[in-house]
């Protein structure tokens, strides 16, 4: 049944569960739609191109609205583990950019569910995502990183904390005096840590390039995966500039996997855990497929070991 992502505007998609189920019986259907999710969307070297074609979809732009010194100085601190009270964690912990900007990991601890284990989403073009976290329970990128620093998050400290602690370093110091009129505060301290998190886009994949108009770009195998991909109706969740990320839906499209799974934990309750709204049980954001292949395991828990 549809339901809303908030009181006012309405953003599911109206699809009841089986609908394709008889589309999906098709031996040819997934390993097509799998090889084109897998390989098109990952980025490629050439330089972007005007958009010519009128998909569901939306390339990837480049980024030019940040600062490349800020990144610079947000960069530094992404890798920082002082950024935690054990000294152990940084961001780079859970979300490694040398591996799809995940941590690999089945679950990690999230704040975005109050400690609640749940696996870890990509890092990368997070900046094009209507809302942060599973449950979209932060609405900018500003809003999720201050709820890094708190005491139900792996850093387990506050961001008042940090601040002091990193004003004892005098090189840190002198970055964030030339580059903010304030200094090292909290404010400034989350905006260089965004203004990293707005540079990490992968745009010009060979899907990119197709929706610009090369269409040699994807080959005859993975063409006939995009088709299947729109007929079957994967498109009604994942489109738009990040191939999802831009509405919610309730899990469990074809079957009620959580039932079938046997074992149900608080994190599989969904937007529930932040709206206390029935409609929001076992509802999620749709995750973006950009990158999908080096971004395993999948879904909210974890189970998907493989694309297939």
């Amino acid at each position: 049944m549809p339901v809303e992502s908030d009181h006012h505007q309405s953003r599911y998609t109206r699809r009841k569960q089986g609908d394709f189920a008889g589309m999906i019986t098709n031996k040819y259907a997934f390993p097509a739609v799998i090889l084109y999710t897998s390989l098109a969307m990952l980025p490629a070297l050439a330089q972007n191109s005007p958009v010519t074609t009128g998909d569901p979809f939306v390339p990837l732009p480049e980024v030019a609205d940040v600062d490349p010194d800020k990144i610079a100085l947000g960069k530094k601190l992404f890798y920082d583990t002082r950024l935690s009270e054990n000294g152990q964690y940084a961001c780079a912990t859970c979300h490694q950019l040398e591996h799809g900007g995940d941590s690999g990991n089945t679950k990690d601890e999230s704040h975005g569910f109050t400690a609640l284990s749940i696996n870890t989403p990509s890092i990368f073009n997070s900046r094009y995502n209507f809302r942060q976290n599973w449950s979209g329970s932060d609405r900018t990128l500003r809003e999720q990183l201050v709820k890094t620093f708190d005491r139900h998050s792996p850093f387990d400290t506050s961001l008042e904390t940090v601040v002091e602690r990193l004003r004892q370093d005098p090189a840190l110091r002198t970055d964030f005096n030339t580059l903010y009129r304030e200094g090292l505060t909290p404010d400034t301290l989350v905006d260089s840590l965004v203004e990293f998190e707005k540079s990490l886009v992968t745009p010009n994949s060979r899907f990119d390039q197709y929706l610009q108009g090369k269409h040699e770009a994807l080959d005859d195998d993975e063409l006939a995966g995009y088709e299947l991909f729109k007929n079957l109706g994967c498109v009604s969740c994942h489109q738009g500039v990040n191939i999802g990320g831009n509405l919610f839906q309730r899990f469990g499209v074809f079957y009620n996997y959580i039932a079938e799974r046997g074992e149900t934990t608080r994190a599989d309750y969904g937007r529930i855990n932040n709206t206390g709204r029935e409609m929001d049980r076992f509802v999620f954001k749709v995750p973006s497929l950009r990158n999908i292949e080096v971004t395993a395991p999948y879904l909210h828990d974890g189970s998907a070991k493989t694309i297939e």
